[in-house]
């Protein structure tokens, strides 16, 4: 206010000091030659409402002459329009365009007070117009639409090459693909997304067509109502076309969107815990006990990776170890598997006085033998070995061929004499075997 008012102060003494006192001179010096006369204009010049009146018509006066550009202050000047968007007219049913800039700038010349006006104006715009063009590359100017006749335009680009394309359309199988599914409660897992149908038409210029690997509709975990077990219904699935590379091919897909039902359920299974110890304790040592203080858990996931699961194994090292110890381990979950009730267990593990016992007559089983083979073993020892137990002496004691399995992998191999590792393995984890015969001759042959 206070700069407001030192302004208008400043225009009153310009006023009074360029205009009214001059004037004044003037009519004091042709009226002082005029005696009685002269003294009544004096009075009349002096009194107040007269110098407002004539300032008033003064300033009136110098506004129409400015208004009217009678008198002209300043020269004119220049103004930038930056990416300005461009508008195509063209029969967007039947062609497809390529090569359309998507903004372009614009310089406007003229006064000040029109480039004001032609900017806050919203009744401008950049155009092309494509109307009566037929298929096939084209040079089109841009233009610049605005209602002040007074100003020049200049626009960058002026001129586009633009490429026509006829329109075409195919039907394509759409898919559907989860987003955010790291979103959606571990313990949750989406079953089951129904549509109304799976079939798209896309549209576009037929160069682009081909580029379509497939269509997806984008079923987004955050749209969903709620996250619990039930079925919803998300609205407005936006569908999207993909090359190979999966970049988003820009063509038109019909319907843009659909409503997507998707049923949320829970899948669980209780699964016990099995303590797989690796590596060797000390060689005056063996496993007597180990013990978990959880058994089980709960674990949530895919219905069919649970239903195919036994255990979840809970591995710790025993390397050289001399002394019982406490492990606390974090459980891994298997593939297919999003949560698990527990997450953590504690592993008792105590040891005593090695043992050894030998187990005679264990027979060799074959894994992974093609259907259209049979195995020939060399002689006897080729179909039965003796394997030595390791182990803390009343642990070993209960353990019979029964509870041992040894065996031989033949996984790729086919026709012929071969000579292959023993394995052996048991049912106590607290126990070492070991075969006492390292590799067997086999013969394959063809059935």
């Amino acid at each position: 206010m206070k700069m407001f008012s030192r302004f208008l102060r400043t225009i009153a003494k310009f006023i009074d000091r360029k205009i009214i006192v001059p004037i004044t001179k003037m009519v004091l010096g042709v009226t002082g030659k005029f005696d009685k006369s002269g003294r009544k204009v004096e009075n009349w010049l002096t009194k107040t409402n007269t110098l407002l009146f004539i300032s008033l018509f003064l300033a009136i006066f110098t506004f129409i002459m400015i208004d009217q550009k009678i008198l002209i202050f300043t020269d004119n000047n220049a103004l930038v329009l930056k990416n300005q968007p461009v508008n195509i007219t063209y029969n967007e049913e039947k062609y497809v365009i390529e090569g359309l800039p998507e903004a372009v700038d614009v310089t406007l010349i003229g006064s000040k007070t029109d480039l004001y006006i032609a900017k806050q104006s919203s009744s401008h715009d950049v155009v092309i117009d494509l109307t009566g063009l037929k298929p096939g590359t084209h040079k089109v100017s841009i233009e610049y639409n605005q209602n002040t006749g007074s100003i020049e335009y200049m626009v960058n680009p002026s001129i586009a090459t633009v490429i026509i394309y006829e329109k075409v359309s195919e039907t394509r199988t759409m898919t559907v693909d989860i987003l955010n599914k790291d979103k959606l409660d571990s313990k949750l897992t989406i079953s089951n997304i129904t549509y109304d149908t799976d079939k798209i038409v896309i549209k576009g210029a037929e160069h682009q067509l081909e580029k379509v690997a497939e269509v997806k509709a984008l079923v987004d975990i955050n749209n969903l109502p709620s996250q619990e077990v039930g079925t919803f219904t998300i609205k407005n699935v936006p569908l999207k076309a993909y090359d190979v590379n999966g970049d988003v091919v820009d063509v038109e897909v019909v319907p843009e969107t659909i409503d997507a039902t998707v049923e949320i359920t829970s899948p669980s299974k209780e699964i016990p815990l099995k303590v797989i110890p690796t590596g060797e304790v000390s060689s005056e040592y063996a496993i007597s006990t180990i013990s978990l203080n959880e058994t089980k858990v709960i674990a949530y996931g895919d219905a069919n990776v649970l239903s195919e699961l036994n255990y979840i194994p809970v591995n710790i090292d025993v390397s050289s170890l001399k002394a019982n110890k406490t492990y606390k381990v974090e459980l891994e979950k298997p593939v297919g598997v999003k949560s698990l009730s527990t997450n953590n267990v504690t592993v008792n593990v105590t040891l005593g006085e090695v043992a050894n016992k030998k187990l005679e007559n264990v027979s060799i089983e074959y894994k992974n033998l093609g259907e259209n083979y049979n195995v020939q073993g060399s002689d006897e020892s080729a179909t039965k070995v003796t394997v030595t137990l390791k182990g803390v002496l009343t642990v070993i004691d209960s353990i019979t061929t029964e509870d041992v399995t040894a065996y031989i992998d033949l996984s790729g191999l086919g026709e012929g004499e071969y000579e292959v590792d023993v394995n052996v393995e048991g049912t106590d984890n607290k126990v070492t075997y070991v075969s006492m015969t390292k590799k067997v001759k086999i013969k394959i042959v063809k059935k």
